[in-house]
């Protein structure tokens, strides 16, 4: 199935892990995507009303999860084809590990460990323009699709929240897709959560 589509990310949160993962498990499969990785702050989503902007504040990089974005952002735009290793080992370290992915040290060994360049990453993080990005990919998001978290998925006009629930499931990741362009189902969420 040939699908092409925007996932929305913040490492912070096990759900984006979990939909993302299955995306980089699937496009290793061979699968047909065409995919988009936009970060979304849910730093900067939970800011009150009046607050500086994550981008406009002086320490924004030091706000929660915003240095990873950064970074990603940086791995995505300057050395596309280390994207997937260092995303996916970003979500382990934060989500396996326990590890602060905010802290340098832990960027720079899963960049290591991704095979990219880590001295060229600092470099384009330093530069600015992964913030600048982050604002205008954040702010498109909310802007145009009223995105509100993490993992969204986007495909042409359409935007759907979704929380899957178990890893490595790239056949819920397919019903995903196949639901994203549905919009005559526009709510469907189960009262419990099986355990």
């Amino acid at each position: 199935m040939h699908a092409r589509f925007t996932i929305t990310y913040d490492y912070l949160c096990p759900f984006a892990r979990i939909a993302n993962e299955a995306i980089a498990e699937a496009l290793d499969a061979g699968a047909d995507y065409e995919v988009l990785f936009a970060p979304f702050s849910l730093h900067q989503n939970s800011l009150d009303s009046g607050d500086a902007a994550v981008w406009d504040h002086p320490q924004g990089a030091d706000g929660p999860g915003v240095r990873a974005l950064l970074w990603s952002l940086a791995v995505r735009d300057t050395q596309p084809e280390r994207f997937l290793a260092f995303h996916v080992g970003l979500f382990s370290a934060r989500h396996d590990a326990g590890d602060d992915v905010a802290d340098p040290a832990v960027l720079a060994r899963v960049g290591t460990e991704a095979g990219i360049d880590v001295a060229a990453v600092e470099a384009v993080v330093a530069s600015g323009t992964p913030m600048d990005n982050l604002r205008t990919e954040h702010s498109w998001l909310v802007e145009d699709f009223d995105v509100f978290g993490v993992p969204t998925f986007i495909s042409g006009d359409e935007a759907v929240f979704v929380r899957m629930m178990e890893r490595h499931r790239t056949d819920d990741l397919e019903r995903v897709l196949g639901l994203v362009d549905q919009p005559n189902i526009n709510e469907f969420k189960r009262t419990r959560v099986p355990r």
